[in-house]
């Protein structure tokens, strides 16, 4: 049974970017760390990730263009995405910091290993990894839109995820049955 309500009070309009970013907020999502290999290896903590398609396999990522990182995809032939498990909000935070120190130096405060097709660093401990081709990059406003056709992945069931919601990190605690 259905019950009608009223529309909800909209008092703020999109242009509003502290509430924007509060609405986006009511969205829990997944954290990972994007990573490229190469002569200067890279990472960044993103939440704009999400699967596209299963065939091909397809995943995207939105990296804002004032992101060191955008230029680093821009660039790259491929990329890897780690998923973080519950207990990687350490490593969330310190990728998501501007302070870290730029190139390989940045990887060595985290346990990780190179992936075997894409040549970038996986995050140990992640609850799972995807090795990505560059595929597409869209235009986003102020990110970019990037597409990664999956060429390896690997996934720890055990692990659970770490998640973001309300502008806070947060853990699942109901896993509820699988679907």
């Amino acid at each position: 049974m259905s019950t009608l309500t009223a529309a909800p009070p909209w008092t703020a309009s999109a242009g509003d970017a502290t509430r924007l970013r509060r609405a986006f907020g009511a969205f829990a999502t997944g954290v990972t760390v994007v990573t490229v290999g190469g002569a200067s290896p890279r990472g960044m903590t993103a939440n704009s990730f999400t699967s596209v398609s299963l065939d091909p396999a397809l995943v995207l990522l939105c990296v804002g263009r004032d992101a060191g990182m955008y230029r680093s995809l821009a660039e790259a032939d491929t990329f890897a995405v780690s998923v973080l498990a519950a207990d990687q909000e350490d490593v969330a935070r310190y990728f998501a910091s501007r302070s870290r120190p730029a190139g390989a130096r940045q990887f060595d405060a985290v346990g990780w290993l190179p992936g075997h097709r894409s040549a970038a660093p996986l995050i140990a401990g992640a609850a799972a990894h995807f090795e990505c081709a560059s595929w597409r990059t869209y235009d986003g406003g102020d990110h970019a839109v990037f597409l990664g056709r999956v060429l390896a992945l690997d996934q720890a069931p055990e692990r659970e995820p770490l998640v973001f919601h309300g502008g806070r990190f947060r853990q699942l605690s109901d896993r509820g049955p699988e679907v």
